[in-house]
């Protein structure tokens, strides 16, 4: 949901730099790259064959906080139930005392499988 959010606030421009009808750069945080044909304004009388393209994307500037007083009556009902029911739906165990819970196991000293004669093939 933050993704959600930061994208849809978000805005950005994208700058295309046209050379005649070829595409010759196109930037989204940066500025775009010319092709060197274009020209002085107090040079030229002629028509320009460059031209450049900048697209703006606007990200939403208000964001709309809805509160629980916002809700009708029904919603508000349905929301506490819900809530309610889910808090109490999981119940802690007992805790449970293991006697012989720091109890170590005694060594063996002899192989038991060798001393009964069982032996796993």
């Amino acid at each position: 949901m933050a993704f959600v959010l930061l994208f849809s606030t978000f805005s950005f421009s994208v700058e295309k730099h046209f050379c005649g009808t070829h595409l010759v750069d196109t930037a989204i945080f940066s500025k775009v790259e010319k092709c060197g044909m274009e020209m002085n304004s107090k040079a030229s009388v002629k028509k320009k064959c460059c031209k450049d393209e900048v697209e703006v994307v606007k990200g939403q500037d208000e964001l709309k906080l809805n509160t629980f007083d916002d809700l009708n009556f029904n919603s508000q009902s349905i929301l506490v139930a819900h809530t309610y029911s889910y808090t109490n739906f999981f119940e802690s165990l007992p805790k449970r005392i293991i006697p012989h819970k720091d109890y170590s196991p005694p060594n063996l000293v002899y192989d038991i499988q060798v001393l009964d004669a069982v032996y796993l093939i």
